[in-house]
């Protein structure tokens, strides 16, 4: 095996998937994920896609992602919305308490630590 990973997705089977129905704030949204790398011990990485809506979520763990397509909000409670496009990337750390709002289908890579 390798020691390194593309993100291609090509030959993965998708896992389909919604927040659980007490966390949506707004619409219907459903996700889609290409799960490319699980670590015993909490290393995680694919792609990740999800149809407009939204809800609130809860971070235990760091995650590092880059938007690959679509338009998000991303609000902590009690902070300012941070508006995520093509290009844009973000750390969320544990703790982390807020909203993900999809206005347009957003895709993203993700990297998730435990």
């Amino acid at each position: 095996m390798a020691n390194y990973l593309t993100f291609d997705i090509n030959g993965v089977e998708p896992e389909f998937g919604a927040p659980d129905a007490d966390r949506i704030l707004a619409g219907d949204p459903q996700f889609r994920t290409w799960n490319l790398e699980e670590i015993d011990g909490g290393l995680y990485s694919g792609i990740w896609e999800a149809t407009p809506g939204k809800w609130r979520i809860v971070y235990d763990e760091w995650e590092y992602f880059s938007v690959l397509s679509g338009y998000s909000l991303v609000t902590e409670d009690g902070g300012e919305a941070v508006h995520l496009r093509a290009g844009d990337r973000m750390i969320l750390r544990p703790g982390f308490k807020g909203t993900w709002e999809v206005v347009e289908t957003t895709c993203k890579d993700y990297v998730i630590r435990l």
